[in-house]
């Protein structure tokens, strides 16, 4: 499983959550399986999000087009994004 793990301050989460579920970029198209949005219990203005692949390709493809629409968007929705690919290489549940 191909994991791209993205993590960003955001001015106001509503605003932004509006832009994430407006799915400009058509994850389900893009090959994304499922995603997970995250925040810190103290610290409301900074989203983690993880999108799964089962391509690496697919993944690598999503982050430049992501790196297009941080361009476009500055900060007015996000500020300071982070993003790195990473591969599972183990997972269990208890």
């Amino acid at each position: 499983m191909i994991i791209l793990q993205i993590e960003h301050q955001v001015p106001d989460y509503n605003g932004w959550k509006k832009v994430f579920e407006s799915d400009p970029l058509k994850r389900a198209e893009s090959g994304v399986k499922s995603h997970r949005v995250s925040k810190p219990v103290d610290k409301s203005n900074y989203v983690m999000i993880e999108l799964e692949f089962e391509k690496l390709n697919e993944a690598e493809s999503m982050l430049e087009r992501l790196r297009e629409l941080w361009k476009q968007v500055g900060d007015k929705v996000l500020m300071n994004p982070e993003a790195r690919i990473i591969e599972v290489t183990e997972s269990k549940s208890y």
